[in-house]
């Protein structure tokens, strides 16, 4: 078994993509694009569980879209936040598992792996009531998520099949539906970075007294609208210092330099 020196566990989109969960689906199907973006405020908002936002939005697709149909998103549309595949890299070329803790579709990140749009990552939490059969460049450790709460448990498991202590994690998200999540990590000693953080992860903090120790990129106050254009300012590789920090890597190991590699 693969030793680790500490773990970070992740959300996708809007944290370290700007693209959301239900982006494939706008795509395929514009006319959705309203009703899906409700939803997806709604649960991220913690107004409605993830369940009940994945059963509305499986009642109102005539079917799940294809492989081919998902490639053709991906090639059109995948992106993500500068610097997040070279944070991966240096992630795993100095023993730190990497985590994508997610509500989004197991199904975009089989692609991505199959298409190598971002490096290989260790371990992938992700809905899987969408889902191809696993390609060979899937993460080897998968975890089913059916509500947001589940994210805690997929990280607690992980850290455990591992053995890494608690005080070696880091978790980061962007919305209220990290919330608990974050909730988890202040009772464990986590550390706990908000990234692109909306007014809703601030709330849910702010209302349970959690401190979230470290902020990147673009902080939104209330009312502000979602800018992919302020979100795009921020290098993930000036993330690695933090890192560092947390998790007690030596500085001289880091491979990347900030501003080095995109």
């Amino acid at each position: 078994m693969k030793t680790y020196v500490g773990m970070i566990s992740s959300d996708w989109s809007q944290c370290l993509s700007p693209n959301g969960p239900f982006d494939p689906l706008v795509f395929l199907y514009p006319e959705m694009e309203p009703d899906l973006s409700l939803i997806f405020k709604q649960y991220t908002g913690n107004a409605i569980s993830l369940g009940e936002a994945i059963g509305r939005v499986k009642a109102m697709l005539p079917r799940w879209p294809s492989t081919a149909q998902l490639d053709d998103y991906l090639k059109a549309c995948f992106e993500t936040y500068p610097g997040v595949p070279a944070l991966i890299r240096w992630c795993r070329q100095n023993g730190i598992l990497f985590m994508v803790n997610t509500t989004n579709f197991a199904a975009y990140f089989q692609r991505v792996f199959a298409e190598s749009l971002l490096p290989t990552i260790d371990a992938l939490s992700a809905q899987f009531k969408w889902s191809f059969h696993l390609a060979e460049k899937s993460p080897e450790h998968l975890v089913d998520l059916n509500e947001v709460e589940d994210k805690a448990q997929n990280t607690a498991a992980i850290a455990h099949q591992f053995s890494i202590p608690h005080h070696r994690i880091v978790l980061m998200g962007d919305s209220g539906g990290d919330g608990p999540h974050f909730d988890w990590g202040t009772k464990i000693g986590a550390t706990l970075v908000g990234s692109m953080t909306k007014p809703s992860l601030s709330r849910f903090c702010r209302e349970r007294k959690i401190t979230i120790h470290h902020h990147v990129g673009h902080t939104y106050q209330d009312g502000e609208s979602v800018s992919k254009d302020k979100e795009r300012d921020f290098d993930f590789q000036n993330l690695i210092p933090i890192l560092e920090t947390a998790l007690g890597t030596p500085p001289s190991s880091r491979q990347d330099p900030p501003g080095q590699q995109n």
